[in-house]
């Protein structure tokens, strides 16, 4: 997939665009892609970065980074994607012009969007607006039961197989591996110490079952109570891994919650433990989205 930062960037070419933040590329979202793809046309996606409620100031909890995000657009079948930068300049831009500069000018003849989807200053441009403009709107309409908000309550409940239901795929954690406290290894699960994007929704805090680089993972995310820790932790443990990560991105996929953080009685007893979650976590099913 090519990956252009402005329109002069793209050739100009018949295009279907799907036009939105795509923040996790949901379902809904590549319902929105699949309607751009099925115009026979040059699939195409105008995204924006940052989130766009982040650059007007609030606290968005995202779903998946933008190098992720843009992953999962061309494995979705996106031939080329515009990331246009979410700032105050884009936001004064007329809806008019917008359209001129963003669709017309890299060859756009239709549009795929979601029914409520603003564009422009005041956020006076819509999807009626785009047609009296002379492109073929596509409206999407929302898949019930899915939305960004909805897979982010779920992460807060550890309930990975419904944000796994809402995502058509499980959640990832996504991160650079760095430096910890190295005390897995002394207990013969030597870890890695995931550092994601601070922005990032992350499950609420407990021990899950998972999967990254074709192995499968225990995960424990919190604050180690066993030794008094306070700072949160993302450290999976890759099963039958040996490798070095350090420094290195690594996606985790989480696929199911076992149980919460604990503090034990002795280290023997946090080691049996460890090993019971692994022995789960070797049994665990991949969540996938109910047809």
């Amino acid at each position: 997939m090519r990956i252009a930062h402005a329109p002069g960037q793209l050739e100009r070419q018949p295009r279907a665009v799907a036009i939105g933040t795509f923040d996790g590329v949901h379902r809904g979202h590549r319902s929105v892609v699949q309607a751009a793809i099925d115009t026979g046309l040059a699939p195409t996606v105008i995204t924006f970065d940052p989130h766009p409620r982040i650059a007007l100031g609030n606290h968005v909890e995202l779903i998946a980074t933008l190098e992720r995000r843009l992953e999962l657009l061309g494995e979705a079948g996106v031939e080329a994607t515009l990331v246009a930068s979410f700032t105050p300049e884009l936001m004064a831009l007329e809806a008019e012009v917008f359209a001129e500069r963003y669709l017309r000018g890299i060859g756009a003849e239709a549009v795929a969007a979601g029914a409520d989807f603003r564009f422009g200053a005041r956020r006076r441009g819509d999807l009626a607006l785009l047609e009296r403009l002379g492109f073929d709107v596509l409206e999407v309409e929302t898949v019930p039961g899915v939305s960004s908000s909805g897979i982010r309550n779920a992460l807060h409940e550890g309930d990975m197989v419904a944000a796994a239901t809402m995502l058509g795929r499980p959640y990832e954690l996504d991160g650079v591996v760095v430096a910890g406290d190295q005390r897995g290894g002394t207990l013969g699960y030597p870890t890695a110490n995931l550092a994601p994007e601070p922005q990032l929704v992350c499950p609420r805090n407990g021990i899950y079952a998972g999967a990254a680089l074709g192995h499968r993972a225990a995960v424990s995310i919190g604050t180690n109570p066993h030794y008094g820790g306070t700072e949160r932790r993302i450290e999976p443990y890759l099963l039958d891994f040996d490798g070095d990560l350090y420094g290195k991105r690594l996606v985790v996929e989480v696929w199911q919650r076992l149980r919460d953080e604990e503090v034990f009685a002795s280290e023997a007893d946090l080691v049996a433990q460890i090993g019971r979650d692994v022995d789960a976590t070797r049994s665990a099913v991949r969540p996938t989205r109910p047809v």
